[in-house]
């Protein structure tokens, strides 16, 4: 997976969690079998700017721990032909995920586990929507929640 990550917290992000993100969203990809040839990114940010980003496009005016803008490649305005080869060779990117740190730190706390163990969870939590899972109906929320789960217990980030 081609994964970028970016640090507009001026580098209160410690190279630890930059790598943690990187094994465990390496990790969650094999555990769901994705292409190899992904692209995606992990933005950092505090809760000033995620209340900002929820805001402008989610209407909601206050801070949340982690928000998912997936890439929707699947359009059928442009059909482009390309036999199996080539299109593997094109990566396909699934699109970025915003985390903010100072929200990991309080429901860390909160919820009385490890800073590791909440931005392991929120990672995959919004990797989990990047690749078309969710939880808004009971039906997906019984998809989605046992496999955030499984992937966390068996990278070893456990409650």
């Amino acid at each position: 997976m081609d994964l970028e990550i970016y640090d507009e917290t001026k580098n209160k992000v410690p190279q630890k969690h930059i790598d943690l993100i990187k094994d465990i969203l390496e990790y969650a990809g094999k555990y769901i079998e994705l292409s190899e040839n992904t692209e995606m990114s992990v933005t950092f940010v505090n809760n000033d700017k995620i209340q900002q980003i929820n805001k402008k496009y989610r209407g909601v005016d206050r801070a949340t721990d982690v928000i998912s803008f997936a890439i929707e490649d699947d359009s059928d305005d442009f059909p482009i032909i390309m036999d199996d080869e080539m299109q593997a060779e094109i990566p396909k990117n699934i699109g970025d995920i915003f985390v903010s740190i100072e929200k990991v730190a309080e429901q860390a706390e909160f919820l009385n586990h490890s800073y590791e163990r909440e931005l392991g969870f929120l990672v995959v939590h919004g990797f989990l929507h990047l690749n078309g899972y969710d939880h808004m109906k009971p039906e997906d929320e019984a998809v989605m929640f046992p496999l955030q789960r499984k992937i966390m217990d068996s990278y070893g980030l456990k409650r």
